[in-house]
This record gives structure tokens, C-alpha cells and sequence, in this order.
């Protein structure tokens, strides 16, 4: 009984784990199939105008590859229906095994009740009963063995029908495998089918190989050339940024000199019209020290003659002289208290004077100081760039587009005896697309190729952002833009395909345009 529920157990764990990987797989696959028709889309517009180009080969590349990608989804879902069928026919045995059993117990019943024939005329079993009881007994055994051969036939109609469920669902399966086999098979053949026109497109690759590398060279060239504009424009651009600074601060520091000569000078004026006061003010206090110290003596000393005379009168009897002498002392006392308490107010009040005009002349000099170097135009803040601080979080340059030249030096994908040295990346686009700002800046300059194609340089701080192959500008030196801002249509390149020529410069060094942008 324990493995026969372990094995339903195993049974329905398989069938959940095999639902849900089929469905991923098939939802992975429905993906790949949408990008492969989006491949095979752009492919069909490109056909005509870029068929020997790097990016038409990407393309041609990317969609094989996830047509193998589809092909091997499609092997793991036919093992995944294997195993089920598998399962399905074991769980298919299990079933018939059982129900050998019930139709052999079923069947020696049935034999029983046939050798005990006589016994089924029910009525006279029952009223051959000796007496009542038994009668009652006979009666419910009746019964018993009615309801167990109803059991017994029940559980067999019950087994043949989920023998029949089982069967069903490894039919089903196996027509799934018989469409996936199908499926398989024409993937495969198109696979194949592709896989040639790739050879194929690399055998004209190979055909056209001088009249390419020529003009790939030519291209180089004309690229080395660029970016020795580029260095210029940009040394040129640090150089009077530098410039700028020095005279910048300079200015600053003139400005800042002469703010504090003016600030001194009205610091000087407060200190004057201030001393004044303020010495009037320490008169004051000093008189209030004075007198709350004679005052505070005076107070002590009629405490000490009301303590003498206090201890006096304990020693001898008292008399109203010495009464009326001792509230006269005791009045004495409280008013040498009162003058002395009235001191000390005035010397506090007079203290507290002093302080306030302390603090009041260093807000006026902080105030002088304050105005006179926004008199003077001294800046409280210098801005920043924040170029640095996006870095992996900028814009991509264009709305769509593929990748078919990474920075640095690389082998040419097809003619391995040729590097090239990028200083940014390329960036396959459809016909008409636009290039657009990936931060806010300012357009350094714009420049025109010798292959007729225009070069956009946007400064954005210390750091610089380059837009080349543009077959079109629409924006102009010194104009303000901000992120997203188009600043050209890119152009077509010498192997016929639209390509954007993206670079990222920190200062006088290209850096890696994929370690800044979010693609």
C-alpha cells in the first residue's frame, strides 16, 4: 500500500514539474520565434541595400542562433513527453495488475455464490430461521453480501475506468510528441536551410573580399582622420576650459580681495558706532558690580548683628526695648536683602546689555561681510558636472538598433586578418532613424566629413559624447540640449548599411560607451 502511494506520489509531482517546465518552454519558444520574425522583418527591408554588410551578417548570425536555441527547447519538451508516456504506461501495467486481482476476486465470489445456490432464494433462508433472531442475522447477512458483491463490481468498473483516463492521456501524449517530432523536423530543416544562406553570405563575403577590405580600409582611414579632429577639437576645448578657469578664479580672488577691504572697512564703521555704546554699557555694569557688592556686604552685615543679638536675647530676659530693636534689626535685614537682590538684577541686566550688543555687532560684520561679496559678484557656489555620477544610467543614443562593433581593438567577424580599433561602438539602424542627446550639454562643434557624412561633438562638463555617420544635423554649435534631444539622422555607411558611430571621451581619453549607457 506504501509504494503503491509513493508511486502516485511520484506521478503527480512529475506531471506538476512537467507542466510547468513544458509551459516555460513553450513561452520561451513563443519569445525566440517573435524575435526571429522581427530578424527576418528587418532582414527583408535591408535585403536590397546593406546584403554585404557586417550588420546584415549579425542579423543572419543572431537568428540562427536562436533558431538553435528554439530547436534545443524543442528536445528538452519532447524528453519531458517521453518521460511522461513512460511513466503513463507504468501507472497504465499498475492499473491492469490491479484490476487482474479484482476481477480474479470478483470471479471467486461469483463461484461462491453459485456452490451456495440454494441459499439464494432469499426467502426461504430467511424463514428457515429457527427463530427470530437468526432470521434478523440471515437477513443482514443478505445484505452484506449483496452490498460486498456490488463493492466488488463497482471498484472493477471504477479500475477499468481509470485505466481508460491513463490510456487516453498517453494517447495525448504521444500525439504531442507526434506534432513536436513534426515541428522538429521542420525546424531543423530550416536550420539547415539557413545555416547555408549564412555559408553562402559568407562565400560573397569572401568573393567581394578586396573590394571590401579596400573600402573597409578607406573607412578606417577617414576614421583616423576624424578622430584626429576630434583630439583637436577636444584639446582645444580643455585648453580653453582651463583657460576660463584660471581667468575664472582669478577674477574670484580679485573679487574676493576687494569684498574683504569693503567688509573690513564697514566692520571698522560697527566697531566705531558700537564702542561707544558699549563702553557706556561697562560703565554701567561696573557701577552695577559695585553696588550689588556693597549691597550683598551690607546685607551679610546685618545678618551677622540680627544673629548676635538673637544669641544675646537667649541669654538674658527679653524687654520691649529689646523687641522693638530686634524688628527694627529684622526690618534693617529685609531691606539690605531687597537692595542687595536689586543689584544683582541690574548688574545681570546690565551684563545681558553687553551681550546683546556683542552678538548685534558680529551680525552686522557678518552681514557687511555678506553684502559686500555679493556687491562684488563673489560666487557662494560653483557649479558641478554630474556626467560622472550617470555613468550606466544614461540614455541610449538611439531608439533601436544593433550592436555590430564593440570598443577597442577587434578581429573583423569575417576577415580575420583585419583589426579594428574602435573608439566607441556602432550601432546598426534602421533607414531614417534618429540620433538623439544621452545627457544635457552643449554642442561643442559640428563637423563635415571628407565622405560627406557629418560628426555631432556634444560637451556635457569635462566629458564629451560623439555622434558619427549622420546624414543629416539638426542641431548647431553652441546650442544648449538636454537628454533626448536629437541632434541628427544617422547616415548610410560605405557597405550600404544605416550605422551610428557612438563614443563616450573622458576628457582627452575615449572610454568604453557600453560602461555609461543603459542598453
Amino acid at each position: 500500500m506504501i509504494k503503491k502511494f509513493s508511486f502516485l506520489i511520484g506521478i503527480l509531482l512529475f506531471s506538476l514539474h512537467f507542466g510547468q517546465k513544458k509551459e516555460q518552454l513553450q513561452k520561451q519558444n513563443a519569445e525566440l520565434k517573435n524575435q526571429i520574425a522581427q530578424i527576418n522583418s528587418d532582414l527583408a527591408k535591408t535585403r536590397n541595400e546593406s546584403k554585404l554588410s557586417i550588420a546584415y551578417l549579425t542579423s543572419v548570425n543572431k537568428k540562427l542562433s536562436l533558431r538553435e536555441k528554439v530547436y534545443s527547447n524543442t528536445q528538452k519538451e519532447k524528453r519531458f513527453i517521453e518521460d511522461d508516456i513512460y511513466l503513463r504506461q507504468l501507472e497504465i501495467n499498475r492499473q491492469n495488475k490491479e484490476l487482474a486481482v479484482l476481477r480474479k476476486n470478483y470471479a471467486e465470489v461469483l463461484v461462491n455464490a453459485y456452490k451456495n445456490k440454494g441459499v439464494q432464494n432469499k426467502v426461504t433462508f430467511i424463514l428457515s430461521s429457527k427463530n427470530l433472531g437468526e432470521g434478523i442475522r440471515r437477513v443482514q447477512y443478505l445484505k452484506q453480501y449483496s452490498d460486498y458483491q456490488d463493492k466488488k463490481a463497482a471498484e472493477i468498473t471504477d479500475a477499468a475506468t481509470k485505466i481508460k483516463q491513463s490510456i487516453a492521456l498517453k494517447q495525448k501524449s504521444a500525439k504531442e510528441k507526434e506534432n513536436l517530432l513534426v515541428n522538429q523536423q521542420k525546424d531543423l530543416t530550416t536550420i539547415n536551410i539557413e545555416r547555408a544562406q549564412k555559408e553562402q553570405l559568407v562565400s560573397d563575403f569572401k568573393k567581394n573580399e578586396s573590394k571590401l577590405t579596400a573600402e573597409l580600409k578607406q573607412k578606417q582611414t577617414q576614421s583616423k582622420a576624424l578622430e584626429g579632429q576630434i583630439r583637436s577639437i577636444i584639446a582645444e576645448e580643455i585648453r580653453i576650459a582651463k583657460a576660463n578657469e584660471e581667468a575664472r578664479r582669478k577674477a574670484e580672488e580679485e573679487k574676493i580681495r576687494l569684498a574683504k577691504i569693503a567688509a573690513e572697512r564697514e566692520k571698522a564703521r560697527i566697531e566705531a558706532e558700537n564702542k561707544a555704546r558699549a563702553e557706556a554699557l561697562e560703565r554701567e555694569r561696573k557701577l552695577a558690580e559695585a553696588e550689588a557688592k556693597k549691597a550683598t556686604e551690607l546685607a551679610a552685615k546685618r545678618a551677622e548683628e540680627e544673629r548676635k543679638r538673637t544669641e544675646e536675647a537667649a541669654r538674658s530676659e527679653a524687654s520691649a526695648k529689646d523687641a522693638a530693636r530686634k524688628i527694627a534689626a529684622t526690618k534693617a535685614s529685609e531691606e539690605a536683602n531687597a537692595r542687595s537682590k536689586e543689584a544683582n538684577n541690574k548688574l545681570l541686566a546690565a551684563k545681558a546689555a553687553e551681550a546683546a550688543l556683542d552678538k548685534k555687532k558680529e551680525d552686522e560684520k557678518k552681514a557687511a561681510e555678506s553684502k559686500a561679496m555679493t556687491n562684488f559678484g563673489v560666487s557662494s557656489t560653483v557649479a558641478g558636472n554630474n556626467f560622472a555620477e550617470n555613468r550606466g544610467k544614461l540614455g541610449f543614443p538611439v531608439d533601436k538598433g544593433q550592436i555590430t562593433h564593440r570598443f577597442g581593438r577587434q578581429p573583423h567577424p569575417v576577415f580575420k586578418n583585419i583589426v579594428e580599433e574602435n573608439n566607441g561602438i556602432k550601432i546598426s539602424v534602421p533607414s531614417g532613424t534618429r540620433a538623439k542627446s544621452v545627457f544635457p550639454g552643449s554642442v561643442s562643434s559640428v563637423l563635415a566629413n571628407s565622405d560627406g557624412t557629418k560628426t555631432v561633438i556634444l560637451k556635457h562638463g569635462t566629458y564629451f559624447t560623439i555622434y558619427s555617420n549622420l546624414g543629416n544635423v539638426s542641431v548647431s554649435k553652441g546650442q544648449q540640449v538636454s537628454a533626448g534631444t536629437p541632434v541628427g539622422t544617422v547616415g548610410q555607411d560605405f557597405d550600404g548599411s544605416y550605422t551610428l558611430d557612438f563614443q563616450v571621451w573622458s576628457g582627452s581619453t575615449p572610454v568604453d560607451p557600453l560602461g555609461w549607457v543603459s542598453y
